[in-house]
């Protein structure tokens, strides 16, 4: 039966199973395109493309690859059908259910529900689908539960913006958060058919969002707890501001952009009263000086309480001279001493005479008068944080708008000054000179005016350095006591500490980040002045203002926003929020109006998902969590304090982070550059799709494996075309492998292992090796090494080698000889190795090529099929059969076999050279004469020219018509008669070849030269002594007879591979 024959009987294009109709009508047209093609190029022959007569009359003998797995993926209609067929067979949730193995958890860290995805988003969930995809093909129960954080200021100003001016006024808080919830899940429903475009595998029907009432529930329990351990208290201290947003911002919610320049000051704060520590000298000296403070924030001056200095530093009383000193109201000034020339140079000054020098410590006690508002303040001793790398060495001190400021007053009993409001403007506690001024803008030019009128100001200049901005009005902060909810870190530092160590981090230079932010961090703020976001669930006293916070109040508002969801908090009146026991209460208290850091939120993720889902199958802790490596600060650190508070433990057991994405030259994307690479226009193609053509999903899953995630990763037009030829040489090669498996079935055709030609029994160990490697490189998440190792297997072990030489097996011997079904017993498990292999990072060619296996598939998916690799069972009777074939070569056969490849080589060069020389045409046109100087190699040779099994033959593996082993290099050189060379390798010592021109006559159908040729059978003059007995076999008479026929036969040619 011809293949058009055979595609219409059997929809053949799935595998010879009707499943055409489940993927749709455009892959049944596409199956309809196929049928009509091998009618129209290939009826009757054997083979699913080519022109007519195409092979001369013998053509139809040779068993050229037959497939219906095109070469072209087609991967903008083919994708979703193959998506589309694991969504109707459930694969991945019966695997995640249904494996044997134990459950496996990647937690999935939230992104923002906020805009279309980026090419970050693909990177960070492709790997995360890559390592579950792994993950449940070794068996394991991986769940994937995608999530979203649906909280905070993006999508409340998203809502705002949206709206007209007279319908924002008139809004009030519930009606926000209901515009703000159908903002956010349709942010959600966006993004996630995006992800699943990619196809990512997850519980996409029920993921989690951080506003579902179960979650904040949960979040609000993590809370409880904390308070119940001591962790959670109410305090006021300077916290970063973000007057744009009018809230208190983590650490997490900063960014810092290059180019920020400040104006800033040095400012003479003349002293009142010499402490009585100065030594004599020095307090003669100080009469009439003044303290030299700098400061970058001219608007915290007005806040000054304390000027702090380093004890362990050298201080001087200086005199200025010079005309640009005039302007002062003090000369005399006190300095770091090593201070006193970057000074006198940085002022324009002629002179700076030295009058006394004394250690910091001998100023602590002495006092000052603020130039501005005639107070007196101390000399204090500060920290570490005062050098002599800039400024004067002496540190302006203002307790209400710095965190070491903050901790230095703490320590004197100095009061908490912050004249400054929640919209960023002077209150009427700075005076009038000042009240109502923006800070940053008019009220810190005023500040300076006022200084440099009353002779105070010494220079001020333009200062360059990392500021604070907020990460989503992109404007600059300010650091601002407040009364604020805070989480003592402190009181859990050293248990975070021992919880980090306790976990493995990739790579390990995350675990040194990750620490050193833990270490150094201060209590974290987490109440926000907004109303989109979960409530702290505090009551406070009408007349007191003291909070009512309590283990009760807490479980009862948690199960209210359980069944109610958190807008309960606004909807409901107090009397209902207040546990029963307390609700007399009332009348005497007022709801809290902070809600919570939405890091609080996606940082409570371990319980309202992990911890939640252990009865559904999930793992707490979870075995990992992969992020960008700026989560170090982030979500790692923020759901790390909350389960090592709550729980006393780390939410995970191993980090992975990734880098960030740039453009191919390695510039940050911008879009204003043009540089930005959209998934979606990878995937589906661009406006212009000769410019941007569609790669499909799979090109861009094979770009996120090509790349060194760890560091930063490149991305633009030109890389992508590089990435999908290694995606053609690979679908290229599991194509011939398919069509070279055409009339083959394993359970009927495979040979036994022992009874293998040593050709391949290399190759299946070989192959082996490769995957002993992809699975050890997929266990430690290299995935670059996947990447490598099978495009290197594919191009260098099989295209260029083991497969080309393999050609006249399959093509020219007959059917069921055993020398071809062990070809294709090696096929076939190097296909199902290759499927597995690709199946995580290329699920869609992977399960496309499953569904073309050309014998009945043991499973619907090629995901239920187990992991091939030695020392890996494969799954159930899916894998079973391969299980024998997975062995890895012994060092003594591998390195000799090595060496046979090191000849091949040797002899590859030497045919291209007799090709230039006009010796020879075609490889078949030459005999050659081999020998090799190292003696494991050289009897490696003879042994294989001993076999007669049609395969191991070294003209079979040299691709050559005649090829014989020498004893000597003078006898390589004799024998070839016509061209000779030596050529040193490393693995076969000096090899030797000798080129002629092959005896005998070309045979018509399988090319190679025989002096047998016309001696095998009469009514095939014109064919070998091995095509001969195939050709009676099969009854294959040519079309006519006589010497007309066998003429024409000798014109023809076998079809070149698929």
């Amino acid at each position: 039966m011809g293949l058009g024959s055979r595609l219409v009987s059997g929809t053949r294009l799935l595998g010879g199973r009707a499943l055409a109709p489940a993927l749709g009508r455009a892959q049944r047209g596409l199956a309809a395109r196929v049928v009509a093609k091998a009618d129209a190029g290939a009826k009757g022959n054997g083979k699913s493309k080519g022109k007519k007569d195409e092979g001369g009359p013998y053509s139809a003998t040779v068993k050229t690859p037959v497939t219906d797995f095109s070469m072209r993926a087609n991967a903008v209609v083919r994708e979703p059908e193959i998506q589309s067929y694991w969504a109707q067979r459930r694969v991945y949730e019966n695997l995640a259910e249904s494996n044997p193995g134990e459950p496996w958890t990647l937690h999935d860290g939230p992104p923002y529900a906020n805009g279309d995805l980026h090419i970050g988003h693909a990177l960070n969930k492709i790997l995360k689908d890559v390592i579950n995809r792994y993950q449940l093909l070794r068996g394991r129960r991986a769940r994937f539960v995608p999530g979203w954080d649906t909280h905070g200021l993006p999508i409340e100003l998203k809502v705002l913006q949206a709206l007209p001016e007279a319908e924002r006024r008139g809004l009030d808080t519930l009606g926000l958060r209901t515009k703000a919830r159908a903002y956010a899940l349709e942010q959600v429903d966006r993004q996630r058919e995006q992800f699943k475009r990619y196809g990512v595998w997850g519980d996409w029907s029920t993921p989690y969002v951080t506003l579902d009432p179960a979650y904040e529930a949960a979040q609000l329990a993590v809370f409880g707890k904390m308070v119940l351990n001591g962790h959670i208290y109410r305090g006021r201290k300077p916290v970063h501001w973000s007057p744009s947003s009018r809230t208190a911002l983590a650490e997490a919610e900063l960014e810092y952009p290059e180019g920020h320049r400040s104006r800033s000051i040095y400012v003479a704060l003349p002293l009142s009263e010499a402490a009585a520590g100065l030594p004599s000298e020095a307090r003669a000296a100080v009469q009439g000086a003044a303290l030299a403070i700098w400061t970058t924030t001219p608007w915290t001056v007005p806040a000054n309480l304390a000027v702090a200095v380093n004890g362990n530093l050298e201080y001087a009383v200086v005199e200025f001279k010079g005309d640009k000193a005039s302007g002062w109201a003090h000369r005399r000034l006190v300095v770091a001493r090593e201070l006193v020339e970057p000074l006198k140079a940085k002022f324009g000054l002629e002179g700076a005479e030295v009058l006394a020098t004394f250690k910091g410590a001998a100023l602590e006690g002495s006092t000052y008068t603020h130039p501005l508002y005639g107070r007196t303040s101390p000399v204090v001793i500060g920290g570490d944080y005062i050098t002599t790398e800039s400024g004067t060495g002496l540190v302006h001190t203002a307790p209400g708008h710095g965190q070491e400021d903050y901790q230095v007053g703490q320590r004197y009993g100095l009061p908490l000054l912050s004249p400054v409001d929640d919209a960023g403007c002077f209150t009427d506690e700075a005076g009038p000179a000042f009240a109502g001024l923006a800070v940053q803008s008019e009220g810190n030019a005023a500040v300076i005016t006022e200084l440099g009128g009353r002779g105070a100001l010494l220079l001020e200049e333009s200062y360059e350095h990392k500021y604070p901005y907020d990460w989503r009005t992109k404007k600059p902060t300010i650091f601002r006591a407040t009364d604020q909810w805070f989480a003592s870190v402190e009181g859990f530092r050293a248990a975070a500490l021992e919880a980090i160590r306790a976990v493995s981090w990739v790579p390990s230079v995350g675990e040194n980040r990750i620490t050193s932010m833990t270490e150094g961090r201060s209590d974290w703020c987490i109440s926000r002045q907004r109303k989109w976001g979960v409530p702290i669930p505090v009551f406070y006293d009408k007349e007191s203002g003291a909070p009512l916070l309590t283990a009760e109040t807490i479980d009862h508002v948690t199960s209210v926003v359980a069944s109610h969801g958190s807008d309960a908090w606004w909807r409901m009146p107090i009397e209902a929020l207040l546990p029963p026991s307390l609700a007399h209460l009332a009348p005497t208290l007022k709801k809290g109006e902070d809600t919570m850091d939405v890091w609080f939120d996606s940082g409570s993720s371990w319980a309202g998902v992990v911890q939640a889902g252990e009865a559904a199958g999930l793992r707490f802790p979870a075995d990992l969590y992969l992020e960008g490596s700026d989560q170090h600060r982030g979500w790692f650190q923020s759901s790390l304090l909350t389960a090592v508070a709550a729980t006393g433990r780390a939410p995970y057991r191993q980090v992975l982070t990734h880098g960030f994405v740039l453009d191919e030259r390695g510039a940050k994307m911008s879009k204003s550059v043009g540089n930005v690479v959209d998934p979606r226009a990878v995937i589906e193609g661009g406006k212009d799709q000769k410019k941007d053509p569609p790669f499909g999903a799979d090109v861009l899953r094979l770009w996120v494996s090509s790349v060194d995630y760890s560091n930063d990763v490149m991305i633009g037009p030109g890389i992508l075309k590089q990435v999908a030829e290694s995606y053609r040489k690979l679908r290229g090669t599991l194509r011939f492998l398919l069509g070279s498996l055409n009339d083959f079935d394993p359970a009927v055709n495979a040979v036994d292992f022992d009874r293998l030609p040593a050709v391949d029994r290399y190759m299946l160990g070989r192959h082996a090796e490769v995957m002993a490697e992809v699975t050890e490189a997929y266990e430690t998440y290299q995935f670059r090494r996947v990447y490598q190792a099978l495009l290197n297997h594919a191009s260098t072990d099989l295209s260029a080698f083991y497969l080309d030489a393999a050609k006249d097996r399959l093509y020219i011997q007959g059917t069921d000889s055993a020398s071809r079904r062990a070809c294709q017993t090696v096929c076939a498990v190097v296909l199902q190795g290759l499927l597995s292999a690709l199946a995580p990072i290329t699920p869609h060619m992977a399960e496309d090529a499953w569904l073309n296996l050309p014998w009945p598939r043991p499973s619907d998916s090629v995901f239920q099929s187990g992991w091939s690799a030695p020392g890996t069972a494969a799954a159930g009777a899916a894998g079973a059969w391969r299980e024998g074939y997975l062995r890895q070569l012994p060092e003594q056969e591998r390195a000799a076999w090595a060496g046979v490849l090191a000849v091949r080589d040797a002899v590859n060069s030497a045919l291209e050279k007799a090709r230039a020389a006009k010796l020879i045409g075609p490889g078949l046109e030459a005999a050659i004469s081999v020998h090799a100087s190292d003696a494991a190699v050289s009897e490696a040779l003879r042994a294989l020219a001993a076999s007669d099994n049609g395969a191991d033959d070294p003209r079979y593996v040299f691709i050559v018509s005649e090829a014989r082993v020498a004893e000597s290099p003078e006898a390589a050189s004799e024998a070839a008669g016509a061209r000779a060379e030596a050529v040193a390798t490393e693995a076969a010592g000096t090899v030797t070849v000798g080129v002629s021109r092959a005896a005998g006559a070309k045979c018509a159908r399988c090319w190679n030269y025989s002096t047998a040729v016309g001696s095998a059978d009469p009514g095939h003059p014109e064919v070998c002594e091995r095509c001969g007995p195939i050709l009676s076999s099969v009854g294959f008479k040519l079309p006519g007879a006589g010497a007309g026929a066998a003429a024409a036969a000798a014109k023809g040619a076998p079809v070149a591979a698929a």
